[in-house]
């Protein structure tokens, strides 16, 4: 298991050949500690764990790794549905240039005219919003911000390696930056 920043992770996820709408992601508040955890998956990706946190409100610090080559039968039922359960999220990376963003702006500005036009579904303005953006994974996600959602917690007893290497990974991130020492 290869541990890594986690940009580097969502980068790969960015990268990868497959069908942007087939991710799924789950998140919620670390187990006994600072930051979040994250589970993005894919059927045929893969798995990915992510632990960040932030550092100031412009900085989001963090690891991940692969835990799984696929989303499986035994991991299926722990990730969202693709049909209406919970938000939504997305991956995507920013326009090369000016004239790259320019052609973006447009489609995106033809997505909503076109929506707004005609009777249409929350979930198809965001399968829409989507491809004009060129999102490379994109998807429902489970989160909550205050708790941990139904699943997440699973994730984690079957990976248990992978979260006690970035447990202690980002422990040792929060303890550098000193965001785990409170007021001086």
């Amino acid at each position: 298991m290869r541990i890594r920043d986690w940009t580097d992770i969502l980068e790969e996820v960015t990268e990868a050949s497959a069908d942007a709408s087939d991710w799924r992601g789950l998140s919620g508040r670390r187990d006994g500690g600072v930051g979040e955890d994250l589970y993005l998956g894919h059927p045929r990706a893969g798995v990915f764990l992510l632990k960040t946190y932030a550092r100031n409100p412009y900085d989001v610090r963090g690891v991940g790794t692969r835990v799984a080559r696929k989303v499986d039968d035994d991991l299926e039922p722990l990730f969202p549905d693709r049909e209406g359960d919970g938000g939504r999220f997305a991956v995507r990376r920013g326009p090369e240039d000016e004239a790259e963003a320019e052609e973006m702006a447009t489609r995106v500005e033809e997505t909503l005219r076109v929506h707004g036009e005609a009777p249409t579904t929350p979930d198809d303005l965001f399968t829409d919003l989507m491809d004009a953006v060129e999102s490379p994974a994109y998807g429902p996600m489970r989160y909550e911000l205050s708790d941990r959602p139904e699943g997440l917690d699973e994730l984690s007893e079957r990976f248990p390696d992978a979260e006690a290497l970035l447990t202690e990974e980002l422990d040792d991130l929060v303890s550098a930056d000193g965001v785990d020492r409170g007021f001086e």
